[in-house]
């Protein structure tokens, strides 16, 4: 039986704003995002009755999972039955951390569907698939360097960081996603990234400009324990030579952006002795 398999490459937000909620319910969002080299790997095969998930390391749902959605709304639009299918996760990408672990999975599925049933499938329309089972899919399913606006489905491609590194530190506490934008207040005092900045040093190639305006606003919602771990990881990051560190996404996960590598293995060094999910990546082009 043949086998496809993917790469799925994990997201670090390199800026992250929140305007306000939507009339749909959803947020309006501006972020730079970046695809890294921090990935699980699926495999693809026609295999079995159904449809059939297997993860490693992860306890899955028993209602019907993303990906069984994500193949379902793809098969419905190219107009076909879906046949029998088994998809194996391999997972390194820490769950509930903010760096779009199950969305990358569902994207890479998506990618591994078109490859096998629909090679001919235009891109966008691939990311409107992905768009029906979540609003950062279109842009996992792309991957490299984008701004994102709406509720993070309106993607423009950016040139890529200049040459550049990641430590990515994941603490030992989860933060779902849906009690993350609860927390949110859309007043005055809440802080807005420079987005705009950021995508202009991009188109410059300036790395310095870029890593400057970095920054997530969902670091403001940050519940006291959390806050101070948070800013301990950063705080260990910059000590070591980061040009800028963050929360990804709605976190905890954080990253730091080196210039250089002697400095980023030594903040690989301490932050492995006192946390047990602490990674090296770099960033990763378009995915399609």
């Amino acid at each position: 039986m043949e086998r496809y398999a993917q790469a799925a490459p994990a997201k670090v937000n390199l800026a992250l704003d929140i305007l306000g909620r939507r009339p749909d319910g959803y947020h309006e969002m501006r972020m730079v995002m970046q695809t890294v080299s921090l990935c699980d790997a699926v495999t693809l095969e026609e295999a079995g009755e159904g449809f059939a998930l297997f993860a490693q390391g992860l306890v899955l749902p028993q209602r019907k999972t993303l990906e069984q959605r994500a193949a379902e709304a793809f098969f419905a639009a190219i107009g076909r039955p879906r046949p029998s299918l088994r998809v194996t996760l391999e997972k390194k990408t820490p769950a509930y951390a903010g760096l779009g672990g199950g969305s990358a999975d569902v994207a890479a599925l998506l990618r591994l569907l078109r490859e096998r049933y629909a090679p001919a499938m235009p891109r966008e329309a691939l990311e409107a698939v992905g768009g029906q089972i979540g609003s950062d899919m279109p842009f996992c399913v792309r991957g490299g360097t984008a701004l994102a606006e709406g509720r993070g489905d309106l993607l423009t491609d950016l040139p890529p960081l200049p040459d550049c590194r990641f430590v990515i530190c994941k603490p030992d506490f989860d933060l779902p996603t849906g009690p993350m934008f609860a927390r949110l207040r859309f007043d005055k005092s809440l802080p807005h990234p420079d987005v705009d900045g950021m995508s202009a040093a991009l188109k410059q190639g300036d790395l310095a400009g870029a890593a400057g305006r970095v920054g997530n606003v969902f670091e403001t919602v940050l519940e006291p324990p959390e806050r101070r771990e948070i800013q301990q990881i950063k705080e260990a990051l910059l000590r070591h030579g980061a040009l800028a560190a963050a929360m990804s996404g709605s976190g905890p996960a954080v990253f730091g952006l080196f210039s250089q590598e002697a400095e980023t293995n030594r903040a690989l060094e301490e932050l492995g002795r006192r946390y047990a999910q602490v990674f090296e990546a770099f960033p990763v082009g378009r995915l399609l």
